[in-house]
């Protein structure tokens, strides 16, 4: 199915051996799919930009330096609505999501041009302990900040977007560029009236050896999450009013 409304978007950082089976395994499921280069160093752009010169359906976008996975997205997502497109499944390219979801979420979206469809993870015993047991504390915040709306889950990057909606909400902000992209776009887009729809997918972390590669900082990134928390709090108690509204009627 070639899709003149939705497509996918993979923004990638120096993933690697990783990319081109990720990008393959879309492409298989879905056209068109995007991969927005976010000035890799490591030559992994070199082959999807050799795919792309034999698949119509495939694009590459490189960006010359390196700007952070919300950047990323917001370069693709603003070429997306250019071209026409009104919605983006932004997936990972280390491999960690399900290609075979891709229909069934572009479905769910179809359905309802509101919805935000998100990925909530299925861990299997890949998942490291600590990082399961963290995202429990971003995810029972965003909840709070959303007035329990409905976010399964805030971190799952694996996720299908209205394009529109969310080039709006990061162009009137100047956060949401890097690591923290994720949990503050899916509580700003529910503060903006999209609507969540959870969608239950697997999620797999690849070894070193299985070509994994992880840019997690366990410090510099639980402070990001912090900060972003408490900015979102702020911005809660704020919109509180209308949150009781709109959850009353």
């Amino acid at each position: 199915m070639v899709s003149t409304t939705h497509l996918v978007l993979i923004p990638s950082y120096n993933t690697g051996a990783a990319l081109r089976p990720t990008v393959s395994a879309a492409r298989a499921q879905w056209a068109p799919v995007w991969v927005v280069v976010d000035g890799s160093d490591d030559g992994s752009e070199q082959e999807i930009l050799r795919m792309a010169q034999e698949d119509a359906q495939l694009r590459v976008i490189v960006l010359e330096r390196n700007q952070g996975k919300g950047a990323a997205v917001l370069a693709g997502v603003q070429e997306a609505i250019r071209l026409g497109y009104t919605h983006v499944l932004t997936m990972d390219s280390d491999g960690q999501h399900p290609a075979e979801k891709i229909p069934e979420f572009m479905a769910a979206s179809m359905l309802d041009a509101n919805a935000l469809v998100l990925g909530v993870p299925v861990f299997d015993a890949s998942a490291p302990a600590l990082r399961v047991r963290g995202r429990k504390v971003s995810n029972w915040w965003a909840n709070l900040e959303t007035l329990w709306q409905g976010i399964g889950d805030s971190l799952y990057g694996f996720r299908v977007y209205p394009a529109h909606l969310l080039r709006d909400v990061m162009v009137g902000s100047r956060w949401m560029r890097h690591f923290d992209f994720d949990p503050e776009a899916a509580v700003r887009l529910c503060w903006h009236g999209a609507r969540p729809v959870n969608i239950q997918a697997p999620v797999k972390y690849l070894r070193p050896d299985e070509g994994g590669v992880s840019h997690f900082n366990y410090l510099r990134d639980n402070v990001l999450l912090t900060g972003m928390h408490l900015r979102l709090f702020a911005g809660f108690i704020l919109r509180l009013p209308l949150l009781v509204w709109r959850k009353c009627f």
